[in-house]
């Protein structure tokens, strides 16, 4: 992908509007965090190594909006706006994990020395997102043998980590290293995250990709149409279970049914050691019209009741590996985890 998902321009953030695409390729400059905030929750930035990136420089952004040259009043301030990207959206740990990088550090004799150095900071974060997701590609293309057919679910590229890519990644590093791949990828209900997204990545980076709707699946596992599967991650627990988007949960049980492996390509910043089973992760519940509607447009009667929970948990048991750029680590998970 030659246009980056999210760009510091020295006094603003630049994203691709993730909303609009594959149809218009929108860029928006925004030079306030309020707007940065919004662009999270509305998913025009998504993608848990994305948001917190893009919260990273919302936060720097936020700083230098703050007129007073009273320190202890800035942190003030300061701490109401990490506050608001707090509570933008709960599952994905990147977030926080951005937050409180930003949090340690906003120090220095002046205003305007925090100021800079959370600036640097947030290029510090964008930086190693990068240097980590090509480093676990590298290592996760190793799983991928040639001629392999990949089931992904929702989108884990260059649009969703601000980086190389962590599912997506390993497919490109993969085809990188001379083997020829196919790729089935799920529409990624209700907001077709794979459909509009996955797709037109792969496209773009000549891997064949084949479009199924969800449901479509467990049919293709059935018929040995799949050698792996493999997805990013918005959580993962001391544990090993994972939260992924709605929908990872049935993928990662039909193909242990399988016998295929079922693999997870994270970053580091994604691993919650605090959270001992998946079972504490907070799963985000999004508007009903997400599912009744599509762009807009009713598909449902109106009034229908509809649930729209964002993520679910894969328990570790059916997870074949996790990819981290230190490493590809397998059960037993918590030993794994807790020494990377």
């Amino acid at each position: 992908m030659t246009a980056k998902a999210i760009e510091w321009l020295e006094g603003r953030l630049r994203i691709l509007d993730q909303s609009k695409l594959p149809g218009e390729q929108i860029f928006a400059d925004l030079d306030n965090y309020q707007d940065v905030v919004v662009a999270i929750k509305e998913m025009k930035v998504r993608g848990a190594p994305a948001i917190g990136v893009a919260a990273a420089y919302g936060i720097a952004l936020g700083a230098s909006g703050i007129k007073t040259a009273d320190k202890d009043e800035f942190l003030t301030q300061l701490n109401q706006v990490m506050q608001a990207f707090a509570a933008s959206r709960p599952t994905a740990v990147n977030l926080f994990q951005a937050i409180n990088k930003m949090k340690k550090a906003a120090r220095g004799d002046s205003v305007a020395e925090i100021k800079t150095v959370l600036v640097n900071e947030a290029k510090r974060i964008h930086q190693a997102e990068i240097t980590a997701t090509r480093q676990l590609s590298q290592l996760g293309a190793g799983l991928i043998k040639d001629g392999f057919t990949v089931l992904t679910h929702c989108n884990a590229g260059p649009l969703a980590t601000a980086g190389y890519g962590t599912a997506l990644g390993v497919i490109k590093a993969a085809k990188d290293q001379g083997k020829k791949l196919n790729v089935f990828a799920t529409e990624t209900r209700p907001l077709l995250q794979g459909a509009r997204l996955t797709t037109w990545e792969l496209r773009q980076e000549g891997i064949p990709v084949t479009l199924v709707t969800d449901s479509m699946a467990g049919y293709f596992i059935q018929q040995r149409k799949i050698n792996c599967v493999i997805v990013g991650a918005d959580r993962i627990a001391a544990n090993g279970d994972v939260a992924n988007k709605i929908g990872t949960y049935t993928l990662a049980v039909l193909a242990k049914e399988s016998k295929i492996p079922f693999y997870v390509a994270a970053p580091t910043s994604t691993i919650d050691l605090s959270l001992n089973s998946g079972d504490k992760i907070p799963i985000e519940e999004r508007s009903p019209e997400e599912v009744t509607h599509i762009r807009g447009i009713p598909i449902a009667p109106e009034g229908v009741k509809a649930a729209n929970p964002a993520f679910d948990v894969t328990p570790y048991s059916y997870i074949a590996a996790i990819i981290t750029e230190k490493g590809i680590i397998r059960e037993p998970y918590r030993e794994g985890l807790k020494v990377i």
